[in-house]
């Protein structure tokens, strides 16, 4: 467990880290002793700041959903992060590549809460009773951490690697479509480079939501009616590198691009 001024340092450090696109070394080596919790207090820190610099949280993201992921981490549960409205990127812009340090792409499908989610007990019936729609979306992720060499504690303190979102425009009801058999197919520059299915989330996106929402609670977030959130990818990340033009087909769900200069 580290000491507040140890939390607030490595706040800072990270918060500069994307500022200056000068990328720092992991929390992890210099403090072997941080724990999750420290790692998640480390990025409300800089969630609260952006918020009172005008930023506004519109959702949550999830990190660390699939089993190889996590076996990779060796972690037995995903982790999380906050989604900003000044992270929002856009279809029909293209997105500078120089604005990150090592910017990647995920197949995601989106969700959209039409109410309030219970936080402690939050069942899958209560995440789709809630959802209004799902929807194609792409996760812009990157990290603050010299060369992707991140541990789990280096992940959740750095906003669980989150940088970026993009929802395509099209919209279904969770009673049109079924959740679990969503395959997905990503093209770069008209090349096929992944195919993968919904249900690489955890067998199910449905539950990374439900986990999420009992998750948040334990540190006062609640995930609220008019929030995004993207639930894991559904392939592996890519990387986002300039003239690079991505596309996101869901099948019965629509599709997103999203591209790079």
């Amino acid at each position: 467990m580290l000491s507040d001024q140890v939390r607030q340092k490595l706040a800072a450090d990270l918060a500069q880290a994307e500022r200056s696109k000068v990328p720092i070394s992991p929390l992890t080596d210099a403090h072997p002793d941080i724990d999750v919790v420290d790692a998640y207090e480390i990025q409300l820190i800089n969630i609260r700041q952006r918020v009172a610099e005008g930023a506004k949280v519109i959702g949550h993201k999830v990190g660390l959903s699939s089993k190889a992921m996590q076996q990779m981490m060796n972690v037995d549960e995903p982790d999380y992060g906050h989604l900003l409205d000044d992270m929002a990127v856009h279809e029909d812009t293209p997105v500078k590549s120089a604005d990150y340090l090592y910017p990647r792409v995920e197949v995601e499908v989106g969700f959209i809460l039409a109410d309030d989610l219970p936080g402690e007990g939050c069942t899958e019936d209560d995440v789709l009773a809630a959802t209004a729609a799902f929807a194609p979306a792409i996760e812009l992720i990157d990290t603050r951490i010299t060369d992707w060499k991140i541990k789990l504690c280096d992940t959740i303190a750095d906003n669980a690697s989150s940088a970026g979102w993009v929802l395509g425009e099209n919209r279904v009801s969770p009673k049109d479509i079924d959740i679990t058999a969503i395959d997905a197919v990503l093209t770069r520059n008209g090349e096929v480079v992944a195919k993968g299915r919904s249900d690489a989330v955890l067998g199910n996106p449905v539950t990374a939501v439900a986990w999420l929402a009992r998750k948040v609670d334990s540190f006062g977030v609640r995930l609220k009616a008019g929030d995004i959130v993207l639930p894991g990818s559904c392939t592996k990340a890519f990387d986002a590198t300039p003239g690079a033009e991505y596309v996101a087909d869901f099948a019965g769900l629509g599709s997103v691009h999203l591209s790079f200069e």
